[in-house]
């Protein structure tokens, strides 16, 4: 493996900080540009670069004029921003539940941030070394695989970041031909994120965050480049679309 730099983007989150551990520890990596909302209150190393963002575009474009400098040398991206539910909304059961402002929240964060990011990165990203930008999607995003229902908005807000990306690929492929798009299902991972919902999830299936940071830089340094989206699990299995 040659030396690269690595962006984390949404980096305050359980598999995100495992992400960057890995990152750390590989002599490889030059260095790592960790995006979050807030600061961490304590020092970290030196290899680390962060910045704050409120995630709005005037921010994003603003980070990514200060990573311009780095163009086709940051070949490692996480984008993992991400909500499912928080203390005023959880995920719909049934169709009574839905209301405009969830659907509309999620979906910004969701697929709305990541998108953002997707599309501002491209002149950062092309380059001769091959790159690949995770962007975490989710199994239950898939529509042909849909045969529960429910969680309407975090299922929609995931299918519609998987057209993005599979859009988008058709676009890299012309211009950024080095790059490599994966939508990536880590699947239940021991965080906040699926706390609420761990009781029915066997213990074989309830992952640590850093099982999937090992698991997830396995799939981007060994998956085909091929210029077209990959929708990846945590085990390297193809999900359909």
């Amino acid at each position: 493996m040659s030396s690269f730099y690595a962006l984390v983007i949404g980096a305050s989150s359980a598999i995100a900080q495992a992400t960057i551990k890995r990152f750390q520890e590989n002599q490889n990596c030059l260095g790592i540009f960790a995006i979050s909302r807030a600061l961490p209150s304590e020092d970290t190393a030196s290899k680390i670069h962060w910045f704050e963002s409120d995630y709005s575009e005037a921010s994003i474009q603003k980070i990514c004029q200060a990573l311009s400098g780095y163009s086709g040398r940051i070949t490692k991206v996480l984008i993992c921003n991400g909500i499912l539910h928080n203390d005023s909304m959880t995920p719909e059961r049934k169709l009574e539940e839905i209301s405009a402002s969830q659907l509309a929240a999620v979906l910004h964060s969701n697929t709305i941030i990541p998108m953002l990011w997707l599309s501002r990165l491209l002149p950062i990203l092309q380059g001769e070394k091959n790159t690949q930008v995770a962007l975490f999607s989710a199994r239950i995003g898939s529509i042909s695989d849909n045969k529960t229902g429910g969680w309407y908005s975090y299922r929609s807000s995931k299918a519609a970041l998987n057209m993005l990306i599979q859009t988008s690929s058709v676009e890299y492929a012309r211009r950024a031909k080095n790059v490599k798009l994966i939508a990536f299902h880590p699947g239940t991972t021991d965080t906040p994120l699926s706390k609420p919902f761990q009781r029915s999830v066997p213990k074989d299936k309830l992952f640590t965050a850093d099982f999937v940071a090992t698991q997830l830089l396995s799939i981007m340094e060994n998956v085909t480049m091929d210029n077209k989206a990959a929708y990846l699990d945590w085990n390297n299995q193809a999900i359909e679309w």
